[in-house]
């Protein structure tokens, strides 16, 4: 009788958390940013948004959850991003030492996002253990955590903490501490890690599609040996097979265009949405009609790049699409952008991630119209965001939550 009890509760919880994730709720963030926006018809269309009810929508995608203020790549950041409408999450992947796969922005990157380095026995398994300052000698405290250095079962005895470290620390407590101020702390006291198969249970409870990254490792591949990359990527979408994941809902990325081929001629119905996220320098040759004909012909169908690589500013300093993105279209790919409200406050010209049009950033707001010309001009299937509500928002007022 008590086991019966126990399992009603746990239906009844499952089913109330599925019900709140599905409900958009978008705060007050949206709004705020909306009464910054500078005077014009982008603002007034916002502004006299009448939608009744915000509808999820994948052109919103979680980026790493809800990192904004949300410890990334955790349970609690991915919930945050579903009830914020963002209709796709992603999972970055990574592998452990034996060889799982887990939710990790980088195989390198326990030491400031997790509290390894406080567990003196995990800490001692790190590439590079946690290292003090020493101010008379000038030197900044060292650490470097890999997902490789230690096993699923120690992984999941982690927390998650906000991306951050204190480069003037003398213990451990002191190097988890440097949370950028346009950030918070607030929603850090819980940050439950997730293996990548767990994210495909919750992702599919959560009612979202998936976007997983195959992690460039750090790693010499195969590692230790006998795991090559492609049994790195074919395990992957393994998980998706096994978990019995449509493909049509996944779009696997990658950074390295050999994972995305392998995907295209391995694993052909994951490969046809597969995302060959472009980082190559914004030269005149990979900016070329040539270079991304060339990559179609090779079967991709989806590019991202970092949003400042498809825009540019015209002669009257206004926000348009680059070259780059004008070739991409004209050559048949689907655009992809990263990431928007990653870079903190705008006043300064947005940082790397608007390096391209620094001179027509000047306030919070700006990140709409951004969004607009990404959306209107270049146009995009989806945009990554660190706080999926802004993107949701735009997409319910200007019609697109049914894409």
């Amino acid at each position: 009788m008590k086991l019966r009890r126990l399992l009603v509760a746990a239906l009844l919880i499952s089913c109330c958390f599925v019900a709140n994730a599905s409900q958009v709720h978008l705060g007050p963030r949206p709004f705020w940013l909306v009464e910054d926006m500078d005077a014009g018809p982008l603002k007034d269309r916002l502004q006299s948004c009448q939608v009744g009810k915000m509808k999820p929508t994948e052109f919103s995608i979680g980026h790493r959850g809800a990192p904004l203020q949300f410890p990334e790549h955790t349970r609690e950041s991915y919930v945050a991003a579903a009830r914020m409408g963002a209709g796709i999450l992603e999972c970055d992947v990574a592998f452990t030492r034996d060889r799982e796969l887990v939710c990790r922005h980088a195989q390198n990157d326990l030491h400031t996002t997790t509290n390894i380095v406080t567990i003196p026995e995990l800490n001692a398994k790190c590439t590079q253990p946690f290292v003090p300052a020493d101010p008379e000698r000038g030197t900044e405290a060292q650490a470097e955590c890999r997902t490789s250095d230690i096993t699923l079962k120690e992984f999941k005895s982690l927390e998650g903490k906000m991306d951050a470290f204190n480069p003037d620390a003398t213990t451990p407590e002191e190097y988890l501490d440097g949370t950028a101020g346009w950030r918070t702390d607030l929603y850090s006291s819980r940050g439950t890690l997730l293996t990548h198969q767990e994210s495909i249970e919750l992702f599919r409870m959560l009612g979202v599609k998936f976007t997983p990254e195959l992690k460039t490792p750090v790693v010499d591949m195969p590692f230790e040996g006998d795991y090559s990359q492609q049994d790195y990527a074919r395990q992957m979408i393994q998980d998706y097979i096994d978990a019995g994941v449509k493909p049509k809902d996944v779009w696997p990325q990658s950074f390295l265009l050999d994972d995305v081929l392998f995907w295209v001629n391995e694993m052909p119905r994951f490969g046809r949405q597969a995302v060959f996220l472009d980082q190559e320098p914004l030269t005149k040759d990979n900016s070329s009609l040539a270079r991304v004909e060339n990559l179609a012909a090779q079967g991709v169908n989806i590019l991202a790049p970092a949003l400042w690589k498809m825009l540019t500013l015209d002669d009257r300093q206004q926000i348009v699409p680059s070259e780059y993105a004008e070739n991409a279209r004209a050559a048949g790919l689907d655009l992809i952008a990263w990431t928007v409200e990653r870079s903190g406050p705008l006043a300064d010209g947005g940082g790397w991630y608007h390096q391209t049009i620094t001179e027509a950033i000047d306030n919070d707001g700006d990140v709409f119209n951004v969004i607009d010309v990404l959306a209107r001009e270049v146009g995009v299937i989806g945009i990554f965001s660190d706080w999926p509500a802004t993107t949701t928002y735009y997409a319910n007022c200007m019609g697109l939550a049914g894409r």
